[in-house]
């Protein structure tokens, strides 16, 4: 069989892989992107709101108010759901959240991950106009709707307090939530509308753009197994069903698979999963929704996606391969059509994807410490599809010995012992 080889090997073919491969395509290296699908953005890259959160200055950390830890506790909220059977394999990891959520801690992981958030969408820009897919991306921005005041009041605190960090937003009453979308139906107390963020129709397509930019420019995409990885030497070598890859260095960009590379390597990083469910429906009648919205109170988005509605649930943790359960989705499908004229679904069955995550909310990105040519970049929570571009970058500058764009210090995977 032959025998494929390159500078580097990037494992994982989602938002995050295919972003560092085109970074470090531009920067002259030689680059192998393998995934065990045919096709890049096939699993988490392929199923998310298709935001590009770029005011998302405070990341998702574990709540501090008692009641709604309660309401989570005894599984009665549509925003957080967890499996009684898997709760001994997540609850440790939990509580590590719980702890890393303490106010001053999550604000080091807000600032440590501000110049990436910053970056996000003028990276997305860029790789967009490259690989010809302007089309991908719409300036809408998008809407939170909130039916109490006093959940209204909670997000216009934080509004106020991200226009710090340059934010920008406005809060919407009921009479202009209805002048931006006319089809919602609903009491509500108002909104928060955060124009800056940019919206992707299509997730996955947008993924799939980026690979095909990547094999215009010399790349090559193989499919291969992430556990077939072996040092061999000063190489790292992949097997694959028409021969083996070899590089010096390899990049594991696995998302919530990353660990199938690390836990044999002796790497313990407490990698997390939060797993989460869409269902595309077709818009009922001539109604038209404009933006991604969120029904912060009833925990579910909408988003106008290519294919149709896409309903999108909150956060399911269980352990990543179990069965889907999709109890949320169901749950909040009868509220989704009344809060927007929803016809037949689109989709055969709901999807399940899952949001890789380490306790403090900031992914790990940098060297490993105990094998040449080793490369983390995973754990990017609900951020894959925002920060992809711009943690490649990042990755690539600290390869290939530029300085780097923002400090690397806070992702380093030592932060873990």
């Amino acid at each position: 069989m032959a025998e494929l080889k390159a500078d580097v090997l990037v494992l994982g073919a989602g938002m995050v892989g295919v972003s560092a491969a085109l970074h470090l395509q531009q920067r002259g290296r030689d680059v192998i992107l393998a995934d065990r699908h045919e096709l890049a953005a096939q699993e988490t890259s392929f199923g998310n709101a298709g935001l590009i959160e770029c005011a998302s200055v405070f990341p998702y950390m574990f709540p501090r108010d008692f009641g709604q830890i309660l309401q989570y506790a005894m599984n009665r909220s549509t925003q957080v759901r967890y499996q009684f059977s898997d709760l001994p394999a997540f609850l440790p990891w939990l509580a590590r959240y719980f702890l890393a959520s303490s106010p001053d801690r999550a604000m080091h992981s807000a600032m440590a991950e501000l110049p990436l958030i910053r970056r996000s969408l003028i990276e997305h820009e860029a790789l967009m106009g490259e690989a010809g897919a302007p089309e991908l991306l719409r300036r809408t921005g998008w809407m939170k709707l909130f039916r109490s005041e006093a959940t209204l009041a909670t997000a216009s605190a934080e509004l106020e307090r991200a226009r710090h960090y340059g934010v920008a937003g406005e809060v919407l009453d009921a009479k202009a939530i209805a002048e931006r979308e006319p089809n919602l139906n609903g009491e509500f107390a108002g909104a928060v509308y955060l124009p800056a963020p940019g919206f992707v129709p299509d997730p996955g397509g947008l993924g799939k753009a980026y690979a095909a930019l990547f094999k215009r420019k010399g790349g090559r995409f193989l499919v291969g197994d992430a556990t077939t990885l072996q040092q061999d030497g000063r190489a790292w070598r992949l097997a694959g069903p028409d021969g083996a890859a070899v590089a010096r260095e390899v990049v594991v960009t696995l998302g919530p698979w990353s660990d199938v590379v690390f836990r044999p390597l002796g790497y313990r990083i407490p990698l997390g999963v939060k797993r989460g469910y869409h269902l595309h429906l077709a818009p009922r009648g001539n109604a038209v929704l404009r933006h991604p919205v969120l029904d912060a109170d009833l925990g579910f988005l909408l988003a106008p996606m290519n294919r149709g509605i896409r309903l999108t649930t909150g956060v399911e943790f269980a352990r990543r391969d179990s069965p889907p359960t999709p109890i949320q989705l169901q749950q909040v499908l009868p509220l989704a059509h009344k809060l927007f004229p929803l016809g037949e679904p689109i989709d055969t069955k709901p999807w399940m994807g899952a949001r890789p995550c380490l306790p403090d909310m900031l992914p790990v990105i940098g060297k490993a410490p105990r094998h040449a040519g080793l490369w983390f970049n995973f754990g990017h929570q609900h951020h894959g599809l925002t920060l992809g571009p711009a943690v490649g970058r990042l990755l690539a500058e600290m390869m290939t010995g530029e300085t780097p764009f923002a400090n690397p210090g806070p992702f380093a995977v030592e932060r873990f012992g």
